[in-house]
């Protein structure tokens, strides 16, 4: 028995997590699994039902499960709160809580959708590499911080275990790819980044098989754009991590279309990397792809069954391959389908 904790959260999050269910279950019944699924509210939805966005019982529920599906927090209603009372801070909370150090986000091209780039087919075509995102430490967690009328201040700091475990992640998980690790930093700016650099560097002599390359986050940005097919493994900080995987992530079309895991020594959570798209939720329009695929990615980390994984993403391949389109990865005048739609095709290839 595997037992999940469901926190759909905000906007599309509630839509697109039933359709990974969906998903869940009939991986299930195929291979004869029991999973016990049990929701939780979190984000704006928890602070209209408890006046806090994220409740001791969620928390407490997340620390006594095998994985957390978390679909997406936050909207236009919740804006105004104070800053430290917003579902983002929420969600840095619980990775912090739950000790999820290491965000991991897929960057893949499928070829059915390479015209659903906005960059050329010769471009894209081919592009399979993840991202190692540090998601404890870094810029959004260092004190001090704040700002008054006349200035702000943040504080980037990293220790040294902090730096060892992200990279230790990323190298094991190079020598399963193709063996590449770009380290990306700011060294020749940064005095933080530079220690990244060094420690990453020190942590390699124990993965020699492994190539290890260094990288400035501005012309990192650069090339995911003019040659993405380049990286295997990225390994980055907590700030640059964010930027260069949303960045990673629009060269597949959409970010409807990318999973994420993040994962810790204990607990692992489950997320599709785009928002909660307030505009389009209750519509049942939104890409269900990115949350099926992060169902995909807590078989293969959380679960160990890499088989059950290789089927779900084979799923998706196929359904896109048949012509079946969400608004957000369709051609203009294309035929779209709806997040229903999209979910069943999804189950019929399974």
């Amino acid at each position: 028995m595997y037992k999940i904790v469901s926190i759909p959260g905000d906007g599309i999050g509630p839509e697109v997590v039933a359709g990974a269910l969906e998903v869940l279950e009939k991986v299930g019944r195929k291979h004869g699994l029991d999973f016990s699924v049990e929701e939780h509210p979190f984000g704006g939805a928890s602070y209209d039902l408890h006046g806090e966005m994220l409740t001791d019982a969620t928390l407490e529920a997340c620390r006594n499960c095998d994985a957390v599906l978390l679909g997406a927090v936050g909207g236009p209603k919740w804006e105004n709160l104070p800053h430290d009372k917003k579902p983002e801070a929420a969600l840095l909370r619980i990775r912090k809580e739950l000790g999820l150090f290491a965000n991991l986000r897929p960057a893949k091209v499928y070829d059915a959708l390479v015209d659903a780039s906005s960059l050329k087919d010769e471009v894209v075509r081919g592009t399979d590499f993840l991202v190692f995102r540090e998601l404890t430490g870094g810029i959004y967690f260092g004190q001090p911080r704040g700002f008054d009328e006349n200035r702000g201040w943040n504080t980037m700091v990293y220790e040294r275990y902090e730096v060892e475990r992200i990279a230790r992640l990323a190298f094991e998980a190079a020598r399963k790819r193709s063996g590449r690790v770009m380290s990306i930093d700011k060294a020749n700016v940064l005095e933080v980044s530079q220690f990244w650099r060094n420690v990453v560097q020190e942590i390699h002599k124990d993965y020699r098989d492994v190539e290890l390359n260094h990288m400035y986050v501005d012309n990192a940005a650069m090339q995911i754009v003019r040659n993405p097919k380049q990286f295997d493994v990225i390994v980055t900080g907590n700030l640059f991590g964010d930027i260069l995987s949303d960045i990673a992530g629009m060269i597949t079309g959409s970010l409807g279309m990318l999973p994420s895991a993040s994962i810790g020594s204990k607990h692992a959570l489950y997320e599709p990397i785009h928002g909660s798209a307030p505009d389009i939720a209750g519509r049942n329009i939104a890409n269900p792809i990115a949350t099926i695929a992060s169902v995909a990615m807590m078989f293969e980390h959380s679960f160990r069954r890499t088989d059950i994984a290789t089927e779900i993403y084979d799923a998706i391949e196929n359904a896109l391959a048949s012509g079946i389109r969400t608004a957000d990865i369709a051609k203009p005048g294309e035929k779209t389908v709806s997040t229903t739609d999209m979910t069943n095709a999804i189950v019929r290839q399974l």
